[in-house]
C-alpha cells in the first residue's frame, strides 16, 4: 500500500513538473485580436485559460470558439513563440439586408446569416415577408457559394429583388440558380458600362446597357 502511495505521489509530482516547466518555459503572454471591428477581444481573451501555455494551446478548437459569434465569418490564430502573444486574425460577416418581418428586425450577411444587429452599416430597412426574406437568403448563398460579394438588398417590390453585388445594380427574382450566378461572375467584367443585370428571366443573364445621351439636332 505504501508503495502504490508513494508511485502516485511520485507521478503527481512529476506531472506538476512538466505542467511548471511547460508553463515557464513557453507562456501566453496575451492576446491580440486583428481585423475586427465587432468581436470584442475581451472574449477572445476569455477562451484561453490561466496559465495557458503556448506548447499546449489548441489553436484549432480557439478558432472554433472565435467563429462561434455570429459576427465572425472565419479566424486564424498564431503564436509568437518569442513574445508569448497570441494573435487571433478576425474576418467578420457583413450586414447586406435590414428588414422588418412580421414586426421583427432581421439583419442578415452576404453570407446568409442572421446577424445581432447592423453594427453601424447605413442600411435603409425593408418590409418583407418570409417568401421574399427567403428568396434573399437563398441568392446570398448562392452568390456566396459562387465567390461573388452581396454589398446590399437595396429594394424589393412586385418587379423583383434590387441588389447591389459587387458594386454593380443586379435584379432578381425567385430561385438564380448557381448556374446564372457563375453566369454573371464572367459577364459582369465583360460590361463595365452596364446599367443593370437583369437575372428575371430562366437561364438568362440579361444586360442592360446605359443609356445612350443623345445627339444634338442641328
Amino acid at each position: 500500500m505504501r508503495a502504490i502511495l508513494i508511485s502516485a505521489a511520485t507521478a503527481a509530482a512529476t506531472t506538476f513538473t512538466v505542467v511548471l516547466i511547460t508553463y515557464l518555459g513557453f507562456p501566453v503572454a496575451g492576446i491580440r485580436v486583428e481585423g475586427a471591428r465587432m468581436y470584442p477581444e475581451s472574449e477572445a481573451a476569455g477562451a484561453i485559460s490561466d496559465h495557458a501555455s503556448l506548447l499546449t494551446l489548441n489553436e484549432e478548437m480557439l478558432e472554433r470558439r472565435v467563429e462561434s459569434n455570429p459576427w465572425v465569418k472565419g479566424a486564424e490564430v498564431n503564436e509568437n513563440w518569442k513574445s508569448g502573444i497570441v494573435t487571433v486574425q478576425v474576418e467578420e460577416r457583413r450586414p447586406v439586408l435590414d428588414a422588418e418581418v412580421d414586426g421583427r428586425e432581421l439583419v442578415v450577411s452576404a453570407d446568409g446569416k442572421e446577424l445581432p444587429g447592423l453594427g453601424g452599416a447605413g442600411l435603409e430597412r425593408l418590409e418583407l415577408d418570409r417568401d421574399q426574406v427567403g428568396e434573399i437568403l437563398v441568392f446570398a448563398r448562392t452568390l456566396h457559394e459562387s465567390g461573388m460579394s452581396l454589398d446590399s438588398i437595396d429594394r424589393v417590390d412586385a418587379g423583383g429583388i434590387e441588389a447591389t453585388v459587387e458594386g454593380r445594380r443586379v435584379i432578381f427574382a425567385g430561385d438564380v440558380g448557381e448556374r446564372r450566378a457563375r453566369a454573371l461572375k464572367h459577364i459582369m467584367p465583360e460590361h463595365p458600362d452596364a446599367r443593370v443585370f437583369d437575372l428575371r428571366s430562366p437561364e438568362r443573364v440579361v444586360v442592360a446597357p446605359r443609356k445612350m445621351r443623345s445627339e444634338p439636332r442641328g
